[in-house]
């Protein structure tokens, strides 16, 4: 069975792939994080978002043939996993990437296994 996950932020850095093993925890959070980003629309809006600032939700709907209501679908699961965050001004809601969760995902890969 599982262990379950804190929702207070992501898992401290692991080590890269083929140093060592990681644990339970750190594998459940990778996990969620991982198969969030899985969908081509979600890694797609991450990409987006991730190279802004911040980005307006308003902008984020334009560049896909979904509709608003999936868009906010999509953002609400990247938000889940710890992905994204998010700030509401009036109408408009701002995302902008969680850069300590994507640190831990780029040291996942960090290190190449056939230099390991």
């Amino acid at each position: 069975m599982s262990k379950q996950v804190p929702e207070d932020g992501p898992v401290p850095c692991c080590a890269p792939l083929g140093v060592e093993p990681m644990s339970d925890l750190e594998a459940d959070r990778l996990a969620g994080m991982m198969k969030a980003l899985a969908d081509p629309i979600r890694l797609r809006l991450m990409s987006m978002i991730a190279a802004a600032d911040e980005v307006c939700v308003c902008d984020l709907t334009v560049p896909f043939e979904v509709s608003q209501p999936t868009i906010s679908h999509h953002l609400k699961v990247l938000r889940s996993a710890g992905l994204v965050d998010c700030e509401r001004r009036g109408t408009w809601v701002y995302y902008r990437a969680e850069r300590s969760a994507l640190d831990v995902i780029g040291a996942l890969f960090g290190r190449s296994l056939a230099s390991a």
